[in-house]
């Protein structure tokens, strides 16, 4: 994959964590831009448990990266009042690493896992009865003298974050209390994400700046902010730039190949290998990813999600098709 791809796989890595993102997240509710259906059905759950002086439900959110499903678990335990203890499932590769963050839990505090689908098999089964009974059983000694020993947990919220719900087990995905889903955002939302954004760097942009970030940022926050720092680069170096118009923010995404409509280099080949070499498909996801040196996951949770989402690609029992707007969106920008 590309190095100057502002969408790519390090999203898979759990990268809505970065330090560089800390300044721009909102710190509540009221604060959070979008998805208002996904706010309204936390919010009343947050009230409630507060209410009953409990730990809110277990939580898991789903949907492509960038959408804010980090940032919701922040928010959730600034709403509760209570601390977030963040980490990913690939770090809890071995029993101990597990069994560590539960015991030290406070009560009702809120313990996130990204990438919660690629629990091993032994840390979901040590999750079970943590999330449904508060406790973890503990194998104690070897042979005929193991014994079992359950220890006690407090109350606490788990909040599961992944990009592929459906490859989660279903023992698991059920003792989740809460189960949401993240969408793209619409255009509305996020001008007003890029509003904020901008004043958070200290950028000046028109109204008509704004819309045209807001458009090529592929419905997704994350990517709202990386190209807002990649503009804010660029007026800094060609000069001072006191407002910033839609000719600049042109000028600065091209420089990155970013297209009209938020594609990149890496969407580009993919649309060209499904219409040059294999006449509009259908193409098998390994196939496809085989011709364009990428993991397929990647492929299929990271570049995919936004393309179908516009009508440029469709998923059929074959394999991937290249649609006609596709095939004119890839004419009507050929150089």
């Amino acid at each position: 994959m590309p190095k100057d791809r502002l969408m790519d796989a390090e999203a898979l890595r759990g990268e809505e964590c970065s330090q560089k993102d800390d300044g721009l997240r909102p710190k509540s509710l009221n604060e959070y831009i979008g998805q208002s259906a996904l706010k309204q059905v936390l919010g009343i759950a947050v009230e409630a448990a507060l209410g009953r002086a409990e730990a809110l439900d277990h939580v898991l959110l789903y949907g492509p990266p960038g959408l804010g499903k980090t940032t919701m678990a922040m928010v959730l335990a600034k709403e509760l009042g209570v601390r977030c203890r963040i980490t990913s499932a690939p770090a809890l590769e071995r029993p101990r690493d597990i069994v560590g963050l539960l015991v030290n839990l406070q009560p009702r505090e809120v313990l996130f896992i990204d990438e919660i689908h690629r629990l091993t098999r032994v840390a979901e089964e040590l999750l079970y009865p943590a999330m449904e009974d508060r406790r973890i059983d503990l194998t104690v000694g070897r042979g005929g003298t193991a014994r079992t020993r359950a220890l006690e947990l407090p109350p606490f919220t788990l909040v599961g974050a992944t990009t592929r719900a459906g490859a989660l087990s279903s023992p698991l995905r059920d003792r989740f209390g809460l189960i949401q889903r993240l969408g793209f955002y619409g255009l509305d939302d996020l001008k007003l994400i890029v509003q904020r954004t901008s004043d958070l760097l200290h950028l000046s942009l028109t109204e008509e700046a704004c819309l045209e970030v807001s458009r090529r940022c592929r419905g997704t926050p994350r990517i709202a902010n990386r190209l807002l720092r990649r503009i804010r680069d660029f007026a800094a170096v060609r000069g001072s730039v006191l407002l910033i118009e839609p000719r600049l923010v042109d000028e600065a995404l091209q420089l990155h190949h970013v297209d009209t409509l938020g594609l990149d280099q890496s969407d580009r080949r993919l649309l060209e290998v499904l219409n040059n070499n294999h006449g509009g498909g259908p193409v098998g996801l390994e196939t496809l990813a085989a011709a364009l040196s990428e993991d397929s996951t990647t492929l299929e949770s990271v570049v995919e999600p936004f393309l179908l989402q516009i009508g440029f690609i469709q998923r059929t029992p074959r394999g991937r098709i290249l649609t006609e707007a596709g095939r004119n969106h890839l004419l009507s920008t050929k150089p």
